[in-house]
C-alpha cells in the first residue's frame, strides 16, 4: 500500500542543530574530514585510531556512534573559460573522467533509557511512541551537549576535522537538499530538493536506483584479526610494506557507488558482564554435550577477562555497505566486487535479501538507533574502531601551483606546492629539487610546473642542457637563447628600456661583466680601475641620454671609450699604472664589431629580459667554451637577481636542469647558494633538476646549498636505485614513511592510461604520490623525444604556429587511432 514518507519518516523535529526522532533519540551530526588516503605510515594510522577510540569512549552509556561514508561516482567537468591553450586542452582531456567523491557524516546519538530496539521482524518506523523524558528535559539536553563538545574536541585532537551540521544543513530549502533528504533520495548536497518513490517490495529501490545491502553482523562473518591498518600489496615491495586504513577496502578502494555505515552502540560494562556471565554458566553446563558449546564458553570467558582485567569498553557493532546501481546488471556486478572487497580483510559479508528496508531506514540521519538488534555483535571499542574508515580522497589546494591527478581514479587535483604549505608552516622556503633517472619524467614534470606557474603570472628563467624546453618556450613566445654556428648566442646587457634609470645594481653587474672579460681570475683588480669603470659606465649612459639616436650596445660603449672617455681620463690626469685604457680596449677588442665574438654583446632583438616572463638559456653547445660560457653565466646571474629585486609582487622562478654541474665549474656555485638562501624573501622559487644518484650523494653544492635549503622534493620512479636506496634516503633526508611511499611510485598504474607518477615531499611532513597525466597537446609541447619533436616542428612550420600545428597533429593522431 502506498504511503506518504512524511507520515512515516521517524524524524520528529530538527532544532538546536540536533535531530530528535519520534522515539526520543537526540542526534548531533558532523561533517568529518579524515587525512588523505595513501599518504600515511603505520604509526600515524595507529595514533589516529587510538585517539578516536578515546573520543568514542568519552560518550556515555546508551550512546551510539555512527560513521556514514558516502562514495558517489562523479564525472569531471573542467572550466575552459579564459584559459590558456594548454589549460583548455587539459580540461577537455579530463572532461568526462569518472571518479569517486567522498563525504563522511559522523553522528552521535543519545538514546532514552529502556528504549525498545528494533529487530529484523519489527521496526519502530511503523510504531507510534510517547516522547521520552530526555527529549524535553533541559538539564539532560545540556549535559548531552557537553558530551558532544568533549567528543568533538577529542576527535579533532586525533587529526579529524569536524564541522557541526546546523539546522540549515540538516533541513532542505528551495535551493539545496538537506542531509536527511540527500540520504533518502541518494542525491548530493548540490541538488535542489527532489522527491522520489521508495519501493520496498523487492529490497529497496529509490526512483530508478537499486540498493543492495551487505552486512557484518554475525560473529562468524568477522575476521579473526583486525588492526588500524593493513598492507596494500599492490604498492608494496620486498623492502617496504605500504599501509592503508583497515577499512579502506570498504571505502576509497571499493570502486562502486556505495554508502558504508558503521554503528558502535555503547552500553554498560556491568550490564555486559552480568549478561555474559549468565551465558558463560549456561554454555559451561552444556559443554559436555557439544564441542560448539565448549568453544563458545571459552570465547565468552576470554571476553570477560578482557572486560574485567583490561577495563575495555564494551559495545555492539554493525558494518553495513549499501551499494547503489542504476540498473540490475550493474547491481549484480557490484555484488561480486563487494564480496571481493570484504575478502581483502578476511571477512564474509551477509548479502541481505530480507532486511534491506530495515537497514535502509536505520541509515537515515537521526534514526540510527533503529538498527535491528539481531544485526550486531558484541565486542570492544578497540576492535570496533578498526572497522571505521580513516581516509578521504585527495583534496584541491587553496591555490593552484600545478594540476596533477590523484592516483586512485585519476581525478584532476589542483596542487598547492608553495603558498598554503608556507602559510601552515609545513615548509619554510619554496625551493625545490627534482630527482629522477633518464626517461623518468622529470623534464616533463618541470615543463608542466613551469607552464602552470607562467599561466599564473610568474616570471621563469630556465637554464638547460639538452633542449628540453624548446617546445614550451616557442608556444609561449618566450626568449630562447642557444648557440649554433649559423645563429650564435646573442645578448645586449647594455640595453636599458626607455625611461628606466641606470641603477646601482645594473652598474655593478656591468662592471662584473667587463672585469671578467678583461682579467683572468688570478689577476688583481684595484680600486682605481673600479672607479674608472664606474665613471666610464656613468659617462656612457649620460652620453646616450644626450645622443638618443645612438643604440645602446657593447659596440657603442667601445666607441664611447675610444672617442670620449680617453679624453676624460686625460683631463683627469689618470695615469696608465692606475687604469690602462689601451690595454682594456685591446683585450675587449674581440667583442667589438668585426671581432671574433662581435655577436655576443650586441643583440638588437630579445632585449627586454626584465619584462619577458619566459626565458630559456640552452647551454649544451657552449658548456665547455672558455669565453662564452662564463659570460653567459654572468648574464644569467644578473638577469635573475634583477628580476628578483625589481619585479615587486611577481613570482620569480629559476629552473636549473642538468646545467648545474657546468655552472658550478664556472664559478656559479656561490650564486646558487645565494639564490637558494635568499629567493624566499622575494617571492621566488629555485628549482634544480638532476638525474644522477651520485650527484645527489657526492656533490657538496647539491648537498649543502640545495638539499638543505629545498623544502620541496620531487622524486620520480626510484626502483632502479633500490640497492643504493639507503644512501639516497640519507642524502635527501627521507623518513621511513617517505621511503615506503616513494617506492610505491608506478607500481599499480591504471591499465590503458599513459602517465607517470611523481612523489612530492613537502618539508618532510606531507608526502603524496600523484599522476602526472597530460593531455596530448601538453605532451607534445613538453616531449623530449627527438622523433616527436621533429614531428611537432614539421606541423608547426606547415600550419604557421605551434598551437595550430599541435592541434592538427593531435587531430590527425586521433583520426588514425579511430
Amino acid at each position: 500500500m502506498e504511503k506518504w514518507l512524511e507520515e512515516q519518516i521517524p524524524i520528529a523535529t530538527v532544532e538546536h542543530n540536533c535531530i530528535a526522532s519520534k522515539n526520543g533519540d537526540i542526534t548531533a551530526l558532523f561533517r568529518a574530514v579524515y587525512p588523505e588516503c595513501l599518504t600515511r605510515s603505520n604509526e600515524e594510522y595507529e595514533r589516529l585510531n587510538q585517539a578516536r577510540i578515546k573520543a568514542i569512549n568519552s560518550l556515555p552509556d546508551n550512546s551510539l556512534f555512527v560513521q556514514q561514508d558516502h562514495y558517489r561516482k562523479k564525472v569531471f567537468s573542467g572550466n575552459t573559460i579564459e584559459a590558456s591553450f594548454l589549460a583548455t586542452a587539459s580540461n577537455t582531456f579530463f572532461n568526462g573522467r569518472t571518479y569517486f567523491e567522498h563525504e563522511c557524516i559522523i553522528s552521535v546519538v543519545k538514546m532514552p533509557v529502556n528504549r525498545r530496539m528494533s529487530d529484523s521482524g519489527f521496526n519502530n518506523l511503523l510504531r507510534s511512541s510517547v516522547v521520552p523524558e530526555q527529549t524535553i528535559s533541559a538539564n539532560l539536553l545540556q549535559e548531552w551537549e557537553g558530551n558532544v563538545n568533549q567528543f568533538k574536541r577529542l576527535m579533532q585532537e586525533a587529526g579529524i576535522q569536524l564541522q557541526r551540521l546546523t539546522d540549515g544543513e540538516l533541513l532542505s530549502d528551495d535551493k539545496r537538499a538537506g542531509i536527511i533528504e540527500q540520504y533518502l533520495f541518494q542525491i548530493g548536497d548540490q541538488y535542489k530538493p527532489l522527491v522520489k518513490d521508495i519501493d520496498l517490495e523487492e529490497g529497496v529501490k529509490i526512483g530508478d536506483t537499486i540498493c543492495r545491502f551487505f552486512t557484518l553482523a554475525d560473529i562468524n562473518s568477522f575476521p579473526t584479526f583486525c588492526s588500524s591498518r593493513i598492507t596494500h600489496d599492490a604498492y608494496s615491495t620486498d623492502k617496504s610494506l605500504f599501509p592503508v586504513s583497515y577499512a579502506s577496502y570498504l571505502g576509497m578502494l571499493l570502486p562502486v557507488d556505495h554508502v558504508t555505515t558503521t554503528y558502535v552502540l555503547l552500553h554498560s560494562a556491568n550490564e555486559s558482564k552480568q549478561r555474559n556471565e549468565r551465558k558463560a554458566r549456561h554454555t559451561f553446563s552444556l559443554a559436555r554435550y557439544s564441542r560448539e558449546n565448549a568453544i563458545s564458553n571459552q570465547a565468552i570467558n576470554e571476553y570477560l577477562q578482557e572486560l574485567t582485567a583490561d577495563s575495555k569498553r564494551p559495545c555492539f557493532l554493525n558494518v553495513t555497505v549499501m551499494t547503489i546501481a542504476m540498473d540490475r546488471n550493474e547491481a549484480n556486478m557490484q555484488v561480486e566486487v563487494v564480496r571481493a572487497a570484504f575478502a581483502q580483510i578476511d571477512a564474509v559479508p551477509k548479502f541481505e535479501t530480507v532486511c534491506g528496508p530495515q537497514l535502509f531506514f536505520a541509515g537515515i540521519p537521526g534514526n540510527a538507533a533503529d538498527l535491528p538488534k539481531d544485526h550486531v555483535i558484541e565486542t570492544f571499542t578497540d576492535q570496533a574502531s578498526c572497522f571505521l574508515n580513516s581516509d578521504t580522497a585527495y583534496m584541491d589546494g587553496k591555490h593552484c601551483s600545478i594540476r596533477l591527478a590523484e592516483r586512485l581514479y585519476g581525478r584532476p587535483v589542483n596542487v598547492d606546492l608553495f603558498d598554503e604549505p608556507m602559510e601552515r608552516g609545513i615548509i619554510t622556503n619554496r625551493n625545490m629539487i627534482v630527482v629522477g633517472g633518464s626517461g623518468g619524467g622529470k623534464s616533463v614534470f618541470t615543463n608542466h610546473l613551469s607552464r602552470s606557474l607562467y599561466d599564473a603570472g610568474a616570471h621563469a628563467v630556465i637554464v638547460d642542457i639538452g633542449g628540453s624546453y624548446k617546445g614550451l618556450c616557442t608556444l609561449l613566445n618566450g626568449y630562447y637563447f642557444t648557440y649554433t654556428e649559423a645563429n650564435p648566442i646573442r645578448f645586449n646587457p647594455f640595453y636599458i628600456a626607455a625611461g628606466e634609470p641606470l641603477d646601482t645594481e645594473k652598474k655593478e653587474s656591468l662592471k662584473a661583466l667587463l672585469v671578467s672579460l678583461w682579467k683572468k681570475e688570478n689577476e688583481s683588480f684595484n680600486r682605481a680601475e673600479y672607479v674608472a669603470l664606474s665613471n666610464a659606465l656613468q659617462g656612457y649612459y649620460d652620453w646616450l641620454f644626450q645622443n638618443q639616436h645612438v643604440f645602446p650596445s657593447f659596440n657603442t660603449f667601445y666607441e664611447y671609450l675610444e672617442e670620449v672617455y680617453v679624453l676624460v681620463l686625460k683631463d683627469h690626469r689618470v695615469k696608465e699604472k692606475d687604469f690602462d685604457i689601451n690595454n682594456f680596449l685591446y683585450v675587449l677588442r674581440p667583442y667589438y664589431k668585426d671581432g671574433e665574438f662581435d655577436y655576443l654583446l650586441n643583440a638588437t632583438e630579445n632585449l627586454d629580459l626584465l619584462q619577458q616572463r619566459f626565458i630559456v638559456f640552452e647551454l649544451d653547445n657552449i658548456k665547455d667554451h672558455p669565453i662564452l660560457f662564463p659570460v653567459v653565466t654572468l648574464i644569467i646571474m644578473e638577469l635573475f637577481i634583477s628580476k628578483m629585486r625589481k619585479l615587486k609582487g611577481a613570482r620569480k622562478v629559476l629552473v636549473i636542469e642538468e646545467a648545474w654541474k657546468a655552472i658550478t665549474k664556472a664559478g656559479m656555485a656561490e650564486f646558487i647558494k645565494y639564490v637558494y638562501k635568499t629567493v624566499r624573501k622575494f617571492n621566488g622559487i629555485a628549482v634544480v633538476v638532476t638525474q644522477e644518484l651520485d650527484d645527489v650523494i657526492s656533490s657538496p653544492v647539491i648537498k649543502e646549498a640545495i638539499i638543505n635549503n629545498a623544502d620541496i622534493k620531487v622524486l620520480m620512479d626510484m626502483r632502479k636505485f633500490m640497492n643504493k636506496f639507503d644512501a639516497l634516503q640519507a642524502a635527501l633526508g627521507l623518513s621511513d614513511k617517505g621511503k615506503t611511499i616513494l617506492l610505491s611510485v608506478n607500481r599499480n598504474n591504471e591499465p590503458g592510461k599513459k602517465y607517470r607518477e611523481v612523489f612530492i615531499d613537502l618539508g618532510g611532513q606531507v608526502m603524496k604520490v600523484y599522476r602526472n597525466e597530460l593531455s596530448p597537446e601538453e605532451y607534445f609541447t613538453y616531449t623530449t623525444e627527438e622523433r616527436e619533436k621533429l614531428k611537432v616542428q614539421e606541423y608547426t612550420e606547415k600550419y604557421g604556429s605551434m598551437e595550430k600545428g599541435i592541434k592538427r597533429l593531435v587531430a590527425d593522431i586521433n583520426r588514425t587511432t579511430l
